[in-house]
């Protein structure tokens, strides 16, 4: 039995996948109108659902992805002792809110399509947790323990 030039089987369906419409690829899902003012409405949401996305810019995503990164990077300048106490408790729900505003534009990049910017959010996510987990897991004895992260929660 010969072998397989799959490079050239993939590139054949790559070439049949970019000829076909996005439409015909992933057809609405609309069940059959049982009367006309169904169907009228069936219409009239999908014509506004397409009216939304064509009209929707990308700038309200790349405002929330501006947004999110400017709080990540702030929060390496925290300005408060963070050793212990109240400032610690601050400074990981500054990290928590890092961390949800990650999620937050990454959603919101994944809904428009746009790529960079989502791979910039998901980057995002794991700059909070890396930041939380400085913190975190020298206090419950999984991580070494130094003057900057002490294994007490609660400052003396």
């Amino acid at each position: 039995m010969p072998e397989r030039d799959w490079g050239k089987e993939l590139a054949k369906i790559d070439r049949q996948l970019e000829s076909i419409s996005d439409e015909a690829l992933f057809p609405a899902k609309t069940g059959p109108a049982k009367n006309p003012k169904a169907a009228a409405t069936n219409a009239a949401t999908k014509a506004e659902n397409l009216e939304k996305q064509r009209t929707t810019s990308t700038l309200g995503v790349f405002l929330r992805l501006l947004l999110s990164v400017a709080l990540g990077v702030g929060v390496v300048f925290w300005p408060y002792d963070a050793r212990c106490g109240f400032g610690l408790a601050g400074y990981l729900a500054a990290v928590g809110v890092v961390t949800a505003s990650g999620i937050w534009s990454a959603v919101w990049t994944w809904r428009h399509r746009s790529a960079r910017g989502h791979t910039l959010s998901l980057l995002l996510v794991l700059w909070g947790v890396i930041l939380g987990s400085l913190e975190v897991l020298p206090r419950i004895g999984y991580a070494r323990t130094d003057a900057l992260h002490p294994a007490t929660w609660v400052g003396k």
